[in-house]
């Protein structure tokens, strides 16, 4: 079994390796019937063989024996047929002994005919491994020789290429039609990788595929489970965003009301230090559900001026004080779902302007994507810390300043957003300082 699996390499896939099964046992049953026919042709054409011989050579002794001395070398000559030669004279040393692997056709010919057993009956093959014509003598009552020689070979094992080829025709259509047969009995399995791909997934992309109960027992079996797994993990899905957005609700309105009360300080500095912890609770609360989806479903791609988008994006956080600027082309109609960008985009900006002073938001559009980048001018990130990052809930306290609200999620959430929208981000450190955090959309085969 284990030489098996290794001749049935891993990468052939589950109906590669049925096929190649069914491959390996067809050559091997049709190898052992092949040989264990032509044995048995074998066996029969020599008993067939070893009966013509024991009839010629008993007729052919009577005759010879029966002849005078010069008229048997014209006799042995009369008896010479297409399938035996004959020949005798008084000269012709006895032929030589048995021939072991001739010894089982030497018994049916005696079998056959018992008068031959007092004629000291020899048989041989010519050139033995090579040839199987068989040649011998037998000797006559007055002790001469009668000598023989078939003139056709016996039948051997005929392993031709050709014949091995049209033997296998037959094989070839039966593994064809058996591998239609197991593709279409793992087709749900195909049907069950395509929706457990998409478990998961954000967007129209991630809906729930439920897949036909059909097939074998234990792939039925398999598939029931996944729609069941899938129905469950769908259903806490929702029942957390419903909780999510009900639990959003239920703080932001206390923490209205606490803004509202803290307006009402007297205290200057007491008022400021409250307005900033409830601005970083506010803050906490939308990065977290924005992280975990509890704003509501997720919106179909819209046409947009992704460059119009950008720009507004860089001035907003201009108006707000900051040193952040635009540059690309003024305008650049992209589709994509505007809401999940615009949140990435804020969030590259407010944490580039929370470890630099200056900011630039770039657009530029290439053959096969659209790259939105963000700029800066700050320390940058140590190289073996850029994928962690990425990582929900991570904050590189030595890497950057310890002045950010929220609980890290900033990055996560660009992450997602363009996944969404099947594109790739990345950080990497600019060779002139900096960071830069670059957005790459991919543009639809249609343009």
């Amino acid at each position: 079994m284990t030489r098996l699996a290794r001749f049935v390499r891993p990468s052939f896939g589950l109906l590669g390796r049925i096929v190649a099964i069914l491959l390996l046992t067809t050559v091997l049953e049709f190898g052992v019937s092949t040989l264990l026919y032509e044995r048995a042709s074998q066996f029969s054409v020599r008993d067939d063989e070893a009966r013509r011989l024991a009839e010629h050579l008993v007729i052919a002794r009577r005759l010879v024996a029966e002849s005078p001395p010069e008229r048997r070398e014209a006799m042995a000559d009369e008896l010479t047929t297409d399938r035996y030669e004959m020949e005798w004279s008084p000269e012709l040393p006895p032929p030589p002994p048995l021939s072991p692997s001739l010894d089982g056709m030497r018994k049916q010919v005696l079998d056959w005919e018992p008068v031959l057993r007092n004629s000291d009956l020899r048989l041989r093959l010519t050139s033995p491994g090579r040839s199987s014509v068989v040649t011998g003598g037998l000797q006559l009552p007055d002790g001469s020789w009668l000598h023989f020689r078939t003139l056709e070979s016996l039948r051997t094992l005929n392993l031709a290429p050709e014949r091995v080829l049209l033997a296998l025709i037959p094989a070839i259509a039966l593994i064809v039609i058996g591998g239609l047969l197991v593709r279409r009995t793992l087709s749900p399995m195909r049907q069950l990788a395509t929706a457990a791909d998409r478990v998961g997934r954000s967007g129209p992309e991630g809906a729930p595929i439920t897949v036909s109960e059909v097939g074998p027992g234990e792939v039925r079996r398999v598939v029931a489970a996944f729609n069941r797994m899938q129905d469950r993990i769908h259903r806490l899905i929702d029942e957390r965003t419903r909780a999510l957005v009900a639990v959003g609700h239920d703080l932001r309105t206390p923490l209205a009301r606490l803004r509202l009360r803290t307006e009402r300080v007297a205290d200057d500095e007491l008022r400021e230090t409250l307005d900033a912890d409830l601005t970083e609770m506010e803050a906490m609360i939308a990065s977290l559900l924005a992280f975990l989806g509890g704003e509501g479903e997720a919106e179909q791609p819209v046409l947009v001026d992704l460059a119009v988008l950008a720009a507004t994006v860089a001035d907003d956080a201009a108006d707000l004080g900051g040193n952040v600027t635009y540059a690309g082309p003024d305008h650049l109609d992209f589709r994509l779902r505007p809401p999940g960008i615009k949140r990435a985009l804020v969030n590259l900006v407010e944490n580039a302007l929370h470890h630099a002073d200056t900011v630039c938001v770039r657009l530029a559009a290439q053959s096969d994507a659209v790259v939105l980048s963000v700029e800066d001018d700050g320390p940058g990130i140590p190289e073996e810390s850029l994928p962690l990052v990425l990582e929900p809930f991570v904050r590189l306290d030595t890497a950057r300043r310890r002045d950010t609200i929220g609980f890290g999620l900033g990055l996560s959430i660009v992450v997602r957003a363009v996944e969404a929208e099947g594109g790739r981000f990345r950080l990497y450190n600019r060779g002139t300082g900096g960071l830069c955090a670059e957005i790459r959309l991919p543009v639809p085969a249609a343009g």
